[in-house]
């Protein structure tokens, strides 16, 4: 092994945060290390929205559910999938293609991963806000998203606070590898990762989200999860910012 696997196989989320700015230069490193990512044809259709005002921020958190630590970190990006640049130097191409939308999603996805191993690799913590979807077109004119932008998830990065989490138990191999073909969920296995999951959960910290502290296991939280995240207005979102209509 060597320390860049150490360092992937025992990520964290961190949730509480020091009152302690990042420093710029550990900023800069960050998104450089970031900006290096792997992209799609080199189209590099990513843009980060740092929200540094603080009353900005907290306009943000309410839309996010109003999760603390988005408040104490001590940065705050906001990574979209942007084509929006793209299409001033090619406005003739038709972006509305699904395909252009999973170009961004998995450029921003990328991106995003890079950025907080590097922070990780400063000491540093963070944790990843999903929530920046679920009240997605106010967060986008919030930011004053133009066409062919949008927010796909907010990274939280700061100085951790308290003790390191424990590092989530993960899929086995024979749950997530398939040799050549497709093989069927391995329900043994399953179970037996279920469990795991439901000692981890017993353990864990108080200000976890309260369904992961209460579920029974990970097949429960996955039934919990899929039940409140259909976002029945993102198809129309998504449209009206130039994206998946054919």
């Amino acid at each position: 092994m060597n320390s860049t696997i150490d360092l992937l196989k025992n990520h964290s989320s961190f949730r509480s945060f020091e009152k302690k700015p990042v420093s710029n230069e550990q900023r800069d490193t960050i998104f450089q290390a970031a900006s290096h990512s792997s992209s799609f044809s080199l189209l590099q259709t990513v843009s980060i929205i740092r929200i540094s005002d603080q009353a900005l921020r907290k306009k943000v958190n309410n839309l996010c559910f109003n999760q603390p630590y988005i408040e104490e970190a001590g940065e705050f990006w906001i990574f979209c999938a942007d084509f929006n640049r793209n299409h001033q130097m090619a406005p003739s191409v038709d972006l509305s293609y699904i395909e252009y939308l999973l170009i961004g999603t998995f450029d921003a996805g990328i991106m995003a991963q890079n950025a907080l191993t590097a922070a990780e690799s400063l000491g540093l913590g963070g944790v990843y806000i999903g929530a920046v979807r679920g009240n997605i077109q106010e967060l986008s004119d919030l930011l004053e998203l133009p066409e062919y932008v949008i927010p796909l998830v907010g990274l939280c990065i700061g100085h951790p606070k308290g003790e390191k989490p424990d590092s989530k138990p993960k899929l086995p191999q024979e749950i997530v590898m398939s040799e050549n073909t497709y093989k069927p969920l391995d329900k043994d296995s399953l179970d037996i990762y279920d469990q795991q999951m439901k000692h981890y959960y017993e353990n864990r910290s108080s200000r976890a989200p309260f369904t992961a502290r209460t579920v029974k296991g990970w097949s429960d939280h996955i039934q919990d999860h899929l039940e409140r995240s259909s976002l029945t207005f993102m198809k129309e979102y998504l449209n009206k910012q130039g994206f998946a209509k054919k």
